[in-house]
């Protein structure tokens, strides 16, 4: 059976409405705290919020849930979403609350639940703490005020963390690096972090005032981070979203460098250092045609599994990699870390940058094919190909493309939406196969 509450990436919603309401916040908490006191006495909860405006009050309402079943709330104030599951893993908490909507804008948050492992909790701890919320048995105490004040020598042991995982050889002194922190959770973070390094930090959309995190900036709009980069003349930039769980690139010149571009070149570094486990990196269906062929030419397999950070943990996990990601700069460096980080693809990045050189150079050979997404609203999310018409275009779309195009249609995880993707190596197939499977779509349950 499916999960109301949980999608992909945890509970989102807009604050003060259902599921994002007072009541239902609160019985989040309680749910997680019940859970964890059958796992242990006394639980310790991490909390870390990006900078949207609702944060403070969505954290009070967790906490107070939390403290209702016995669990102690511990703040961690303005953490990046991997940070928060860094301290979680680290430190020893029980378990940690992440208060975000990531790249979407202020008026949306969300309530990311973590593991002990620093990593998101199963499918069916997910669907058991959905049971308690939805219930509505046991009642969150009026008499547990929580007041939450932030620990930010947390957040230090964080970035001694991103410090002892550059490259061996990197050397950061006199490198000039444009970081756009999207006015989000790496605002202080990211800045701080780079200039500790030895590096010149030129930070963009660093004074996040509750309503402007992602708003024109960041990794869904790099534009400005590019040209920055150009006019100061910088090694490289990096623009991450608002919770910095993820991050693209700009070389020297202002091209962008998405998430294959970043496992091309760490995957062939790490190949190179004998770091690279299997010879293998994970991505999802989205990535490139032209990922994976250039990273066959290094003697590299690029394996594919569902869109979402949490299935292409479970494959690494499963066949043993430390190296995946997607297309959106989301990667994961699982010798490191338990889950995304964009800070720490940041400094890996940098690294190679200081170790082997430009990073235009490092992406020269990587031919991006054209690929297209069109979203399509939806009514209703029934299996795709249970529609007749569009499982017949598919199957057209994918005889006539063969081995020089890919079609994948999937449905969104947290929105109404059905997700078109065509890649080929001709325009005109891409806009093609794009329009026709997304008029199909419209007129089966748009």
């Amino acid at each position: 059976m499916g999960k109301e509450l949980f999608g992909t990436d945890g509970i989102r919603g807009i604050p003060g409405e259902y599921p994002l309401d007072d009541a239902t916040l609160e019985r989040v908490g309680l749910a997680l705290g019940k859970h964890l006191r059958e796992q242990t006495a006394h639980p310790k909860v991490l909390i870390g919020r990006d900078t949207r405006e609702s944060g403070p009050h969505i954290a009070e309402c967790i906490a107070r849930g939390l403290a209702s079943a016995g669990s102690e709330p511990v703040s961690a104030g303005v953490l990046t979403t991997p940070g928060v599951a860094f301290l979680v893993d680290r430190d020893g908490f029980s378990a940690g609350v992440v208060i975000s909507a990531s790249h979407n804008p202020y008026h949306d948050n969300g309530v990311k639940l973590i593991s002990s492992s620093g990593m998101k909790f199963s499918d069916s701890v997910e669907a058991a703490l959905e049971q308690v919320i939805l219930s509505k048995n046991g009642s969150v105490s009026a008499l547990k005020t929580v007041r939450l004040n932030g620990d930010e020598g947390l957040y230090e042991d964080y970035l001694n963390g991103l410090r002892a995982a550059i490259f061996p050889g990197a050397k950061f002194a006199g490198m000039k690096i444009a970081l756009d922190c999207a006015n989000g959770a790496a605002s202080k973070l990211a800045p701080e972090l780079f200039r500790s390094l030895g590096a010149t930090v030129i930070a963009i959309n660093d004074s996040p005032d509750g309503r402007n995190i992602n708003a024109g900036c960041g990794s869904l709009h790099p534009q400005q981070l590019q040209k920055v980069v150009v006019e100061q003349g910088a090694a490289l930039g990096v623009a991450f979203d608002g919770d910095a769980d993820r991050a693209l690139f700009s070389t020297a010149s202002g091209k962008l460098v998405d998430g294959d571009g970043v496992l091309l070149v760490t995957g062939r570094y790490l190949k190179s250092t004998g770091k690279l486990k299997g010879n293998v990196i994970v991505g999802t269906t989205m990535a490139n045609l032209g990922l994976e062929r250039a990273l066959a030419q290094s003697g590299l397999k690029l394996v594919r599994t569902a869109v979402g950070d949490r299935y292409v943990l479970e494959e690494m996990q499963r066949i043993g990699a430390n190296l995946g990601g997607e297309q959106s700069g989301h990667i994961l460096f699982l010798d490191d870390a338990t889950t995304g980080d964009g800070m720490l693809t940041a400094v890996k990045m940098a690294s190679l940058v200081s170790i082997t050189g430009p990073l235009e150079r490092l992406v020269a050979d990587l031919k991006i094919f054209p690929q297209k997404i069109v979203n399509v609203r939806v009514r209703s999310k029934p299996a795709l190909d249970s529609l007749p018409e569009v499982a017949q275009l598919l199957r057209q779309a994918e005889k006539t493309l063969g081995d020089s195009g890919r079609v994948v249609l999937r449905y969104s995880g947290t929105e109404p939406l059905a997700r078109v993707m065509v890649e080929a190596e001709r325009e005109e197939d891409v806009s093609r196969w794009t329009e026709s499977l997304a008029s199909a779509l419209q007129s089966s349950i748009g």
